[in-house]
């Protein structure tokens, strides 16, 4: 998109986009952590735990794909958004000196990146630790194994809805 519109026009559709994003956030108690470029991350549990976490995080995925933005231009193809889950142990807080930003460190963080990163667009993928959280509750898809990035060969799935 950024190929074919002005800067200014794009940054309004992100706007827009990540406006909702934000909006979704409250309504699950999540806790967004930043945007990069065109990315969106978003945490649950943090910072305070919940049993929960992955079903409401599913919750939220699966609702960011129901959105299309009011300002995409005529000239832009539609939006894919492609996302990655994953669940475990994670540290948070703010460190440095200046320019403090609440942030999330730890393998969960990678492994999420990751199943962004190798993800399908128009598709949600989950590590296998999240699709045992959600198995009961969500329809699952298997995508097999994938080699994943500095982690190697990994079974992924992809989140399909609620049952």
């Amino acid at each position: 998109m950024s190929e074919r519109l002005e800067a200014d026009e794009v940054v309004t559709v992100l706007n827009d986009v990540f406006s909702y994003f934000d909006s979704l956030a409250d309504r699950f108690g999540l806790e967004k952590i930043r945007t990069m470029g065109d990315a969106y991350m978003v945490a649950s549990g943090v910072p305070s735990a919940r049993s929960d976490h992955a079903q409401v995080m599913a919750r939220m995925a699966l609702a960011m794909f129901q959105y299309t933005p009011a300002t995409a231009s005529a000239n832009s193809s539609p939006l894919q958004f492609r996302m990655g889950i994953s669940s475990g142990p994670v540290v948070a807080g703010v460190i440095g000196r200046s320019k403090f930003q609440y942030d999330v460190w730890g393998n969960t963080v990678n492994m999420a990146s990751r199943m962004e990163q190798h993800g399908v667009p128009g598709r949600i993928q989950l590590s296998a630790a999240t699709h045992l959280l959600l198995d009961s509750e969500f329809v699952c898809e298997p995508r097999g194994t994938i080699d994943i990035k500095g982690m190697g060969p990994m079974e992924t799935w992809f989140l399909v809805g609620a049952r």
